[in-house]
């Protein structure tokens, strides 16, 4: 029998932000986003995978989304990220993995986009892959995820919400000396917010002074758990965001920006060696401007929606051994605890 399920740190009953979720509180709540992913365990050295974030069915290249990347910190590979800060469109499905697997997935996600039928005459893709670093628990020169895996995350993409926790790129990430992994999350802006849906997906592996709704968590946790410092350095974070509100690039760009303030809130130190960024698009070409006025609301979404997604790749991740470490999932239990001493739960 296996490990009891971890909760999503919502269903813990902490409060985070004023907002509501979507259906699945999910980032393929955002109608046509699907998400597949590939989890690579194998022997004691391999603990790595492939996230794949699809906007839409239908041919990409033919029909790009409106899309933008905002960096944080560039200290990161982001392959494609100049044609998408030109042209203001993403032509092909958004994939995060490992940093020494992002030529290979990138080679695997151009064949895709090659062997999609009607594309024989094509000549030029600009494949989007991002990465963090997962080398303590992963042997990343090994570089195991290839055409195979590329391709596996591809066609299983769905709709479905997406799991959570040490699976697909995040299978071997650590955040604030915990396991970290990918975490998604969404927000309704329902009638006068402008009817929309905003959902964040993250790959979290990063570091600083975990705080969580506010409270300082990682310090009140260091005192008892020393093998993971309550602060912690370097690291990288990738942050998908996908709205079907009708954006254009420079709103985009705009709209990932904020997504930063979420990271901040979860006590990101934003170090020299993290490399920081949030890849955002539209489901919904613009027909007319979408006022600047009316941002306001969407940043908000954003916000809320990356700092709740970045808890969840937290609280559904498991602990890990691999490449002779081992890293301790987030303790629940007493950092429920910590919330409650700090106001942030009720104490019963």
């Amino acid at each position: 029998m296996g490990a009891p399920r971890r909760p999503r740190i919502r269903e813990t009953g902490v409060p985070l932000g004023t907002l509501d979720p979507g259906p699945t509180n999910g980032i393929t709540d955002v109608r046509g986003v699907r998400v597949g992913q590939t989890t690579l365990i194998r022997g004691d050295r391999v603990r790595t995978g492939v996230t794949a974030v699809v906007p839409r069915g239908g041919d990409l290249l033919e029909r790009p989304v409106p899309g933008a990347i905002h960096v944080g910190n560039a200290f990161g590979k982001l392959v494609g990220s100049t044609q998408v800060e030109e042209l203001g469109e993403i032509e092909t499905p958004i994939l995060l993995t490992s940093t020494l697997n992002v030529p290979r997935v990138a080679d695997a996600l151009i064949d895709w986009v090659l062997e999609a039928p009607g594309h024989e005459s094509v000549l030029s893709v600009n494949p989007l892959v991002a990465e963090t670093n997962d080398g303590r628990l992963n042997d990343g020169r090994s570089r195991p995820v290839g055409r195979e895996e590329v391709f596996a995350a591809l066609r299983n993409s769905s709709a479905d919400l997406p799991e959570e926790g040490a699976v697909g790129a995040g299978t071997g990430t650590i955040a604030f000396g915990y396991k970290g992994g990918i975490g998604t999350a969404s927000r309704l802006l329902t009638g006068p917010l402008g009817g929309h849906t905003l959902g964040v997906l993250v790959q979290s592996n990063y570091g600083g002074r975990l705080t969580i709704a506010g409270a300082p968590v990682g310090d009140e946790l260091g005192a008892r758990y020393p093998r993971a410092a309550p602060r912690t350095v370097g690291g990288s974070v990738i942050v998908v965001l996908a709205t079907d509100a009708p954006l254009e690039a420079r709103q985009l760009k705009r709209l990932g920006a904020r997504a930063m303030f979420g990271i901040a809130r979860t006590g990101a130190d934003g170090s020299n060696r993290s490399g920081d960024y949030a890849i955002a698009f539209s489901m919904t070409e613009p027909r007319t401007p979408f006022p600047n006025a009316s941002m306001d609301p969407l940043f908000g979404a954003a916000i809320e929606a990356t700092e709740e997604a970045a808890y969840n790749s937290m609280f559904r991740a498991t602990s890990m051994t691999g490449c002779g470490h081992a890293v301790d999932a987030l303790p629940l239990d007493p950092t429920l605890e910590i919330l409650r001493r700090f106001g942030r739960l009720p104490a019963h």
